[in-house]
């Protein structure tokens, strides 16, 4: 009668009768319900592999690092990882000039398809790495065109941008605006030749 009027289960008294018995009153303290090892936390030794790794290859970005040092070690460290690492060891260093932040918005924001279409690479490692090429139409958020490709050149942006162009018929008839592409500043997208494409 006691339990039902303070509203606690007789399976939950009998488990912390059991745990006062073996232990004690230390027994009915708060136990933490979070495990004392995370399963995928990254090895000491690991981290130390990836801070000389950095300091070797100077030039590389974080994402760049990861996916190289995943490559040739093959073990597998996450960009954030990476980032995380190096934040730590005080590598990441500040740029020479001041980059303004992007708004959480755009300023002008579309309002029909095929306004502006972004463009961008994934990375997918099977037996390998291949490169995802898609352009996304910003306003529908719908995958215009994609192309899997064994490297990130120009060509393989210009092929994708080419069938974006032939499935939204964009080609065919006469646009009065033609959609704008916004992508990063990755070597494909800023080369001389996507922009003779």
């Amino acid at each position: 009668m006691t339990l039902a009027k303070l509203g606690i289960p007789r399976t939950t008294f009998y488990r912390w009768y059991d745990r006062y018995l073996q232990r004690g009153e230390a027994g009915l303290q708060d136990q933490s319900p979070k495990p004392k090892h995370v399963w995928n936390q990254v090895l000491d030794e690991v981290k130390r592999k990836v801070v000389d790794f950095a300091l070797q290859e100077t030039e590389l970005s974080p994402r760049e690092l990861a996916v190289t040092f995943t490559d040739q070690e093959r073990y597998f460290v996450s960009e954030s990882t990476v980032y995380r690492t190096l934040k730590a060891h005080d590598l990441i260093t500040s740029p020479a000039f001041i980059v303004l932040k992007a708004a959480n918005e755009f300023k002008d924001k579309t309002t029909a398809i095929n306004q502006l279409w972004q463009t961008d690479f994934t990375y997918i490692k099977v037996l390998g790495w291949f490169y995802l090429s898609t352009v996304l139409d910003d306003y529908s958020r719908y995958i215009v065109s994609w192309k899997l490709c064994t490297n990130m050149r120009a060509e393989d942006v210009t092929d994708t941008l080419d069938l974006a162009l032939q499935v939204s018929g964009c080609d065919q008839i006469h646009v009065v605006h033609k959609p704008r592409l916004l992508s990063d500043n990755g070597s494909s997208y800023v080369s001389g030749d996507l922009s003779e494409g």
